[in-house]
């Protein structure tokens, strides 16, 4: 039996319908973190019902989801957004919604880790059972400013320790990049900045990935610029499907408008889209692919030669 898998991204933004009109307003939400999570989560359950109406196996949902992008300037009071990536708030519904669409969910929340009290930007894999197989920490952590805003990440959470959790379903052997084993695929997860290293894409082929998922938070001419270059390279030169998932729509109140681009792409290019709403982009991939003799002649991984990388 051919090997396909339907799969989903979406591309939404912050679904809270009371955020201030200006940035001077913010300390009015201070109280209203479960509210926030709450709108945003019962967002993407929507989301999810749509794809599984069209028989998608597997969804990852944006970057940080349960909230607005608040790195775009340094307040505390965001903190309280983050929760438990075992039993928090949004964990827990999407394992029921998981298990009631039969559909393997990558949910990327505002991870607190209880015993360390460490914060994390974290993607946890639920299965289709609704049972957690595990998560991604996200590995490289910006800070920094572009012409359009600054992002000041390391205020927020710190980067990945590579503790997966006693649960993981992780065949990798870098603890940092692990591969999840899932009923469909070997699934990879590369959280935003994380892209533009160029041994992360190649952990995790290596470690066995065939998909690797790519949620991000990303704005400006440079980023936009890359976004369409990168994950074509990547998934060619490594021999795998990549999904990137950025966040689409304008957040008030700082008003930075985020350009959403989400696609898929294989070995031998883009995965063209099936028809779906506007915040949902599905496709089929034909992970048979993987597996064929490349089209171009080309042998990579015979014909590179690592000894002489770093000499």
């Amino acid at each position: 039996m051919r090997r396909t898998l339907r799969a989903a991204l979406t591309e939404t933004c912050n679904a809270y319908p009371h955020m201030p009109a200006s940035v001077s307003g913010l300390s009015e939400l201070s109280d209203r973190m479960d509210e926030i999570r709450a709108a945003n989560v019962n967002h993407h359950r929507a989301l999810i019902a749509e794809a599984a109406a069209l028989d998608v196996q597997l969804i990852c949902l944006g970057e940080l989801f349960t909230g607005p992008y608040f790195a775009l300037e340094r307040d505390p009071m965001w903190h309280d957004l983050a929760e438990d990536a075992t039993n928090g708030p949004t964990v827990t519904s999407l394992q029921a919604e998981a298990r009631d669409r039969s559909m393997i969910v990558v949910a990327p929340i505002y991870e607190r880790d209880a015993p360390s009290g460490k914060r994390f930007n974290t993607a946890v894999i639920v299965d289709e059972r609704g049972d957690v197989i595990g998560k991604y920490r996200k590995v490289h952590i910006p800070s920094g400013a572009n012409e359009q805003a600054g992002f000041h990440e390391t205020f927020y959470y710190d980067p990945s320790d590579g503790e997966l959790g006693e649960w993981s379903r992780n065949i990798s052997d870098n603890p940092f990049f692990p591969v999840f084993e899932t009923s469909v695929v070997r699934l990879g997860v590369a959280i935003c900045y994380d892209r533009h290293f160029p041994g992360v894409m190649r952990a995790l082929a290596t470690n066995g990935a065939e998909l690797v998922v790519c949620p991000a938070v990303t704005f400006g001419a440079k980023s936009q610029d890359l976004w369409e270059l990168e994950f074509p390279v990547d998934a060619a030169r490594h021999n795998v499907f990549i999904g990137g998932s950025n966040r689409r729509g304008v957040e008030a109140p700082w008003e930075r408008e985020y350009f959403g681009r989400s696609y898929f792409v294989g070995p031998n290019g883009r995965v063209p889209k099936i028809d779906a709403s506007a915040e949902l982009v599905v496709v089929d991939l034909d992970l048979e692919e993987i597996d064929r003799p490349d089209p171009s002649g080309w042998d990579l991984s015979r014909d590179q030669r690592p000894e002489i990388y770093n000499s």
